[in-house]
């Protein structure tokens, strides 16, 4: 049941959200996306380690 209401929570926020961005007209650049592109992978590597370190203990 709980796995319903969040999938309906997301689905709720991108019918929201998604209209949102495109009205904005909010652009990134090329050299903004490849900073936050060199700081994402490190960053899911780390949640990724702490997940297997609570799952361990």
């Amino acid at each position: 049941m709980n796995v319903l209401v969040i999938l309906g929570v997301l689905f709720l926020a991108l019918i929201i959200i998604v209209p949102l961005i495109e009205k904005s007209g909010m652009r990134v650049s090329n050299e903004a996306s490849s900073k936050m592109a060199r700081i994402i992978l490190p960053l899911i590597i780390i949640a990724m380690v702490i997940q297997l370190l609570f799952y361990l203990f």
